[in-house]
C-alpha cells in the first residue's frame, strides 16, 4: 500500500504532539513523523538481520540532524551544505542514545541505527525532545527487540512553577533546565543545569517530568497496539554455565586478590595476567570449560574473568559494604589541589582526586575570542565556554590523538554547564576554560569542574561561589541497593549507574545520570542526591585549603579592558570611512577597540597607558574639546590671519593672530612654525562647530 497514514495526538504538558505513521520512509524497520508547535522531526530505525563475524558489542548508532531548510535559513560560512554534525547535534544524539541503550536485550549484537532528521522548525516545538520521543515511538512500533516504550521531556521552572517543554523564548525566564527520560515505572536518564538550585527543587523537577512522561508512555503503548508489528525473534546465546562454574571454582581466589590492589594500573595488569592464566587453562583442557578445540580462548577467558569480577565486586558491595581496596561506600579518595602552576596562562590549576587528575587553564580576552554557534534556533555568540581533552596517555594507552570524540564533547558540555552559572553575566571578558585530563580513574568530567573552578578563581574571575562535582555509582539486585561515592572506573564498568552532580555549597549547577539497568526508583535517586551532596561539600572544603575566592588582582598577561559610552549616532564617526579612523587608532596605540550596538566602546590592551591615551583621544574626536580647557596642539598650517592647529587627529581649530600673543602680531609666521607644539585654550565653539583657540590665554 502506498499510503497507510495514521495520526495520533496527545496533549503533552499543554502542547499537542502528533505522531504520524505509514506515510514516510516505509522501508525502514520503524518510522514516525512527530510534530508539535511547528516543528516536525522524521525518525527512522533500522536493525540488521545478521551479526558481523566476531561482533562482541552492541553497535548502536544514533544520528540527530538539523536541516537548515527546516527554519528557512542558509548555512553560514563558505560551505552551504550540511556536513559533519555540529557540537549541539552530537550532544543531542548522545542524549537520545543513553536511555535507549539499556533497553535492548542483553547479547543483541546487530547493527542498529536510529536516524532523527529535523524537517521543520518552529520556536514552540523543541526538536531535541521530539526526536527523543520519536526514537522511542519508532522502535516501539518496529519489529526490533526493545523493552520500551519510554518518553522524554525537558523541565523548566518559571516564576516558581515547573513547566514541561517551554518555547525557546520562555527558557530565558527559567532558573533550571532538566531533561528526563523514563518509562512508566522508573527513571532512565537525567541531564541538565541549574542556577544554584537546592537539591529538593531539582528532585522536584525530575519527578514532575516523570509524572508527565507516564501518560505519554501509555499513549505510545496504545499506538503500538494499533500499528505496531510483532517483534522479530531473538534468542540470546545461552551462557556457558560449565565455563563459569569452572572459572569460579579455580580462579576466585586470584580474582579476589586483584580486588585488593589499590593502584589502577597494577590492578589492570593483575586482571590481564589472570585472563592469560585462565586462557592457558582453557587451552590445556577445553572440555573442562565446555569449549571445543581451537576456540578463541583469549576472548572466552576475558568474558569469564569479567563475569567473575562482576559477581565478586557486586556481591562484596551488597553483602559486606566492601569496595575495591576496602574504601567506605561514602568515602572520597584523597585530594590534592594547586593553583598558578603555569607561568603564562591567565589562570591555571591542578586537581587530583585519587588516580584522576585534571589540569585547567583560563584565557581572558575581548569579543574576538567568542565562540559562534549557528543552529536552526539562531546564531549565538558564547562569551564563556569550556573545552575538555582526554588524551590516551591519561589511561596509559599508547596511541595518538585522533580529534575530539562524542564522549569528550559530552563531558566538556557537562563541565561547562556546571561552571557557567557562577560566572557573572556582566563580566566583560570572553572566558575560555580548557581542561586537560592527565590521569583518569573515575569521573574526569567532575574533576574538570573542580579544576576549572579553581583556575577561574586563579585568573581573577569573580565567580559567585566555588563549584565542585562528584560521580556516584550504584549496585542493585532489584531488592537491595548500595550507593557508591566517587566511583572508580572499574566500579563504573561493573556497576549499574553513573550519576554526576556538580554545584556550590548552596545548590546544584549541573547534573547527569546514566544507567545500565531498566530504570531507577525515586528512592534511589533521592538517596543518591543526598549522598552526592555530602561528597561535594567535602571536596569544596579540600579545594578551599588552596583557594576559596577569586584573586583581587589579575595577572600581568591579562589584557586590561576599559569602556566608555558614546552616542549611537557617533559610532560611524569613530569608525570612519572604510574603518580608516578605528584602524589607525588600533595601530597607533597597539590595542583593540570593540563597539557594541548601544554605543558601549571597549578598549583592550596589556598596556594601560595606551588605553588611557586612546580613550582621551576618542573622547576628543567624539565630543570635541571642552571650552575653557587647555590642550597641547600641533601647528598644521599658517595663514595671514592666524594659525590652524591640531589638538588631536581630526580635532583642531584656529588661533587668530590676535590670540597668538599679548602684543600686536602682524605675521603669524614670526611667532610659530608648522610642526611646532604650543599650548592653546578653548575660548568658544560656535554653532557651526568651529573651535576658537587662544595661545595667549593658555600662557
Amino acid at each position: 500500500m502506498l499510503n497507510n497514514r495514521k495520526e495520533f495526538k496527545y496533549n503533552f504538558g499543554g502542547k499537542e504532539v502528533t505522531i504520524e505513521t505509514g506515510r514516510m520512509a516505509k522501508q525502514a524497520d520503524g518510522s514516525v513523523l512527530i510534530s508539535s508547535g511547528g516543528t516536525q522531526v522524521l525518525v527512522t530505525v533500522c536493525s540488521a538481520t545478521q551479526v558481523k563475524d566476531g561482533q562482541d558489542f552492541f553497535p548502536l548508532l544514533v544520528e540527530y540532524t538539523e536541516k537548515f531548510y527546516s527554519a528557512g535559513k542558509f548555512l553560514g560560512g563558505y560551505m552551504k551544505r550540511e556536513a559533519r554534525p555540529s557540537v549541539g547535534e552530537t550532544l543531542n544524539a548522545r542524549l537520545i542514545d543513553r536511555p535507549l541503550r539499556p533497553l535492548f536485550p542483553e547479547g543483541y549484537m546487530f547493527d542498529t541505527v536510529v536516524s532523527c532528521t529535523v524537517l521543520s522548525y518552529g520556536e514552540e516545538g523543541d526538536p531535541e525532545i521530539l526526536a527523543s520521543i520519536g526514537a522511542s515511538a519508532a522502535l516501539t512500533i518496529s519489529d526490533i527487540p526493545f523493552a520500551g516504550p519510554i518518553a522524554a521531556c525537558k523541565v523548566a521552572r518559571i516564576d516558581g512553577e515547573y513547566v514541561i517543554n517551554p518555547s525557546l523564548t520562555e527558557w530565558e525566564k527559567s532558573d533550571l533546565e532538566i531533561a528526563v527520560a523514563a518509562s512508566e515505572d522508573a527513571i532512565l536518564m537525567v541531564e541538565g543545569e541549574a542556577h544554584v538550585v537546592p537539591e529538593q527543587d531539582v528532585l522536584g523537577a525530575i519527578f514532575f517530568g516523570h509524572d508527565e512522561i507516564k501518560g505519554f508512555v501509555k499513549f505510545l503503548k496504545d499506538i503500538q497496539k494499533e500499528v505496531g508489528v510483532e517483534k522479530r525473534e531473538f534468542i540470546p546465546a545461552t551462557p556457558n554455565a560449565t565455563l563459569m562454574e569452572t572459572v569460579k571454582k579455580e580462579f576466585t581466589a586470584d580474582a579476589r586478590e586483584t580486588l585488593t590492589i589499590t593502584d589502577k594500573i597494577l590492578r589492570q595488569k593483575a586482571v590481564k595476567a589472570l585472563e592469560k592464566k585462565v586462557a592457558a587453562a582453557m587451552e590445556a583442557n577445553p572440555s573442562a570449560f565446555a569449549l571445543e578445540e581451537g576456540a578463541a580462548f583469549g576472548k572466552e577467558a576475558y568474558k569469564g574473568v569479567d563475569e567473575l569480577m562482576y559477581e565478586l565486586l557486586r556481591g562484596d558491595l551488597l553483602n559486606e559494604d566492601k569496595r575495591i581496596a576496602g574504601r567506605a561506600l561514602n568515602a572520597v579518595r584523597a585530594i590534592e589541589t594547586e593553583t598558578d602552576i603555569l607561568k603564562t596562562p591567565h589562570g591555571s590549576s591542578l586537581f587530583t582526586r585519587g588516580e584522576t587528575q585534571v589540569m585547567a587553564t583560563v584565557t581572558l580576552g575581548g569579543s574576538t575570542g567568542t565562540q559562534t554557534v549557528d543552529r536552526i534556533m539562531g546564531k549565538t555568540e558564547d562569551s564563556f565556554y569550556l573545552h575538555y581533552n582526554f588524551p590516551p596517555y591519561s589511561v596509559g594507552e599508547a596511541r595518538g590523538v585522533r580529534g575530539v570524540g562524542r564522549r569528550e564533547l559530552g563531558h566538556g558540555n557537562l563541565a561547562e554547564r556546571a561552571l557557567k552559572s557562577v560566572v557573572p553575566t556582566d563580566f566583560p571578558y570572553t572566558t575560555r576554560v580548557v581542561c586537560e585530563v592527565l590521569e583518569s580513574n573515575g569521573s574526569s568530567s567532575m574533576g574538570s569542574v573542580c579544576s576549572g573552578s579553581m583556575a577561574l578563581m586563579d585568573a581573577g574571575v569573580p565567580i559567585k561561589a566555588p563549584v565542585a562535582g562528584i560521580a556516584m555509582g550504584l549496585v542493585t539486585d532489584g531488592e537491595r541497593f548500595k550507593i557508591l561515592t566517587d566511583i572508580l572506573g572499574d566500579e563504573d564498568h561493573l556497576g549499574d549507574m553513573d550519576f554526576k552532580v556538580a554545584g556550590t555549597a548552596e545548590g546544584i549547577t549541573a547534573i547527569q545520570m546514566d544507567i545500565k539497568i531498566t530504570g531507577l526508583t525515586r528512592e534511589i535517586v533521592e538517596a543518591s542526591m543526598e549522598q552526592a551532596k555530602e561528597g561535594r561539600l567535602h571536596i569544596l572544603e579540600e579545594m578551599a585549603k588552596t583557594i576559596s575566592t577569586h584573586r583581587q588582582v589579575m595577572k600581568d598577561g591579562v589584557p586590561v579592558m576599559k569602556s566608555m559610552q558614546i552616542p549611537v549616532d557617533k559610532i560611524g564617526a569613530l569608525i570612519g570611512p572604510g574603518g580608516k579612523n578605528i584602524k589607525k587608532l588600533q595601530e597607533s596605540y597597539e590595542l583593540t577597540i570593540e563597539i557594541e550596538e548601544d554605543g558601549t566602546t571597549k578598549f583592550i590592551s596589556t598596556n594601560q597607558e595606551n588605553i588611557d591615551k586612546c580613550m582621551e583621544l576618542v573622547g576628543l574626536q567624539i565630543n570635541g574639546p571642552a571650552v575653557g580647557t587647555t590642550y597641547s596642539a600641533t601647528v598644521a598650517t599658517i595663514k595671514e590671519y592666524g594659525a590652524f592647529v591640531d589638538i588631536a587627529d581630526g580635532v583642531g581649530g584656529l588661533v587668530h593672530i590676535s590670540e597668538l600673543a599679548e602684543e600686536r602680531v602682524r605675521d603669524a609666521g614670526d611667532y610659530v612654525s608648522e610642526g611646532d607644539t604650543i599650548q592653546v585654550k578653548v575660548l568658544e565653539i560656535d554653532r557651526m562647530g568651529r573651535v576658537k583657540l587662544s595661545a595667549k590665554a593658555a600662557e
